[in-house]
């Protein structure tokens, strides 16, 4: 999943796709490097940003949409608003991306199962104006998954249909560094929810204070892609559905590399490979063999 802001203070790529005819193009190079769907989004939410009016997003939101999926785009819409949703999906969308999983607007979750798309849950605990809130955990692996469930449980019985639910962490929401490292280490245990997980670690702030140098200064966010590529690989490796990345190729390529180990792996030993217990005699690969 690639994603394209289309806002002036996102914190990773702010201002650089804000007008549509750039965003288009830009949704359309993502998916020449190989995204498979294109995330748009008009509202930032990053700790501390300001939500814009109704009226905004739908001018940011809309066309972009509109133009991606004209060319044939499997298009996401990032968006806490059920009018924006509802909008987005008219003009062309597949998919409702909703942080808040519809806590946010109760018409959200109505309009999605109407409209039969299917619908990301993240675990999500409140607008971050204030800064990183609630962000507490006794055990946040535990707590996450018992909030996304509950969320779940909630969305379902507003009537979208249990193929149509995409779970999603929250890596970065109302969580320190440590709750996000926790939780990537045991995306297995949310597994248990039963629907596909999508990871979206990109650029985030997690990252920054992994990659942080002698003064304990984090990388600027557009310098955290390698970064982010090695969470998708494990992520990947870790049965995810999708990862939701800002820099397509290097991401793909690291999925890429970790299906075909995953393949490889569920080949079995390669031919001639020794069995446990065999004491091969000396040859080419052995310090004897190689004098």
């Amino acid at each position: 999943m690639g994603v394209v802001n289309v806002t002036p203070d996102s914190f990773s790529d702010g201002g650089r796709w804000f007008d549509t005819t750039t965003a288009v193009k830009h949704g359309l190079d993502l998916v020449a490097q190989g995204a498979d769907l294109v995330d748009v989004g008009g509202e930032s939410t990053r700790p501390g940003a300001t939500r814009v009016d109704e009226t905004e997003e739908l001018r940011r939101v809309i066309p972009v949409v509109r133009g991606l999926a004209s060319e044939g785009v499997a298009v996401s819409v990032d968006t806490m608003r059920a009018s924006v949703a509802e909008q987005a999906l008219a003009a062309g969308a597949a998919l409702v991306n909703d942080v808040s999983g519809g806590l946010a607007d109760p018409a959200m979750i109505p309009v999605v199962a109407a409209s039969g798309a299917p619908f990301v849950v993240m675990h999500w605990r409140g607008f971050l104006e204030g800064g990183n809130v609630k962000g507490v955990y006794e055990d946040v692996v535990t707590e996450v998954f018992d909030e996304l469930h509950a969320r779940v449980q909630a969305v379902l019985e507003g009537g979208v249909a249990p193929d149509r639910i995409v779970v999603d962490p929250g890596l970065g929401f109302s969580k320190q560094a440590e709750h996000d490292l926790a939780l990537l280490a045991h995306l297995d245990r949310l597994h248990a929810l039963g629907h596909p997980l999508l990871v979206a670690a990109s650029r985030k702030r997690f990252l920054g204070r992994v990659l942080a140098g002698p003064e304990g200064e984090p990388p600027p966010a557009r310098e955290r892609d390698a970064a982010t590529a090695a969470v998708s690989a494990l992520a990947a490796q870790a049965g995810a559905w999708a990862v939701r990345v800002h820099e397509v190729r290097a991401t793909a390529d690291a999925v890429r590399v970790a299906r075909a180990v995953e393949a490889a792996r569920a080949a079995g030993p390669a031919p001639g490979t020794p069995t446990r217990g065999a004491h091969p005699g000396p040859g080419p690969g052995t310090a004897e063999g190689a004098r």
